[in-house]
């Protein structure tokens, strides 16, 4: 078998959809992660600078605490997910045709057919997970968008005074008066800061990666799906699942 030859056989057996599912994977999850960590620090810098909140001194569950909570979630997110990743690529390849031609026939286990159907089982709740994900991060993207939204016409509502109560978004407690109106110099110095457009599109671009995740999931358990039925009905026998 000359090059040519051995090159289009290891492409042929190479599983494409688990690969692309692994990449889009990888992708989301590299955006929800460094976009939402930096996002969620330039909120604290707008919190502090143009809505004059302090951090409690004392060990409180305030807007400040629950923010470092999201990045240490973050942080178990995109070291969780990158090995995931890699098991979803190690389960695409194992279930490729092109393993029983490298090394010989085999039959499929029941354990391996169990162990297929608990990956389906634990992509399926991820999936789940990463549309709740999804949800979530759509609140800071709406919040932010009116805001920037505002900051963008400031010309066109120069005759109105809004204001922006951080009560009203459960930020701080109803005891609090925090708010920012449009009429004040504070809220001009944030419409012309830098934080205020970067924090908002990087929000727009974790959003955008946790929609990425939840395409992979989907992508995914369906690769698996079809993958467990192809093991499971051809056990005995030759088959293939280049898929």
């Amino acid at each position: 078998m000359g090059c040519s030859e051995c090159c289009l056989k290891c492409l042929s057996g190479i599983p494409y959809a688990s690969l692309i599912a692994t990449i889009l994977l990888y992708t989301g999850v590299a955006l929800f992660c460094g976009c939402g960590h930096e996002a969620l620090s330039g909120t604290v810098t707008i919190l502090q600078t143009h809505f004059d909140v302090v951090r409690s001194p004392v060990d409180a569950l305030d807007v400040f605490t629950m923010i470092d909570i999201f990045k240490y979630v973050i942080y178990g997110v995109a070291a969780a997910f990158f090995v995931y990743g890699i098991l979803l690529m190690v389960e695409g390849f194992f279930t490729t045709g092109a393993i029983r031609d490298l090394y010989g026939d085999f039959k499929i286990t029941t354990c391996g057919r169990c162990v297929s159907a608990w990956f389906i089982m634990l992509t399926y709740i991820f999936m789940l997970a990463w549309l709740g994900v999804t949800a979530f991060t759509s609140l800071p993207v709406f919040m932010y968008f009116n805001i920037w939204n505002t900051c963008q016409n400031t010309t066109l509502m120069e005759s109105f005074n809004l204001c922006f109560d951080l009560r009203q978004f459960g930020i701080v407690s109803i005891g609090e008066e925090k708010r920012l109106c449009t009429a004040s110099e504070n809220f001009l110095k944030m419409c012309e800061s830098n934080e205020l457009d970067l924090t908002f599109h990087l929000f727009v671009c974790a959003l955008a990666g946790a929609g990425a995740a939840v395409i992979a999931m989907v992508v995914a358990v369906s690769v698996l799906i079809r993958n467990h039925v192809i093991l499971t009905s051809k056990s005995t026998g030759r088959y293939c699942t280049r898929f």
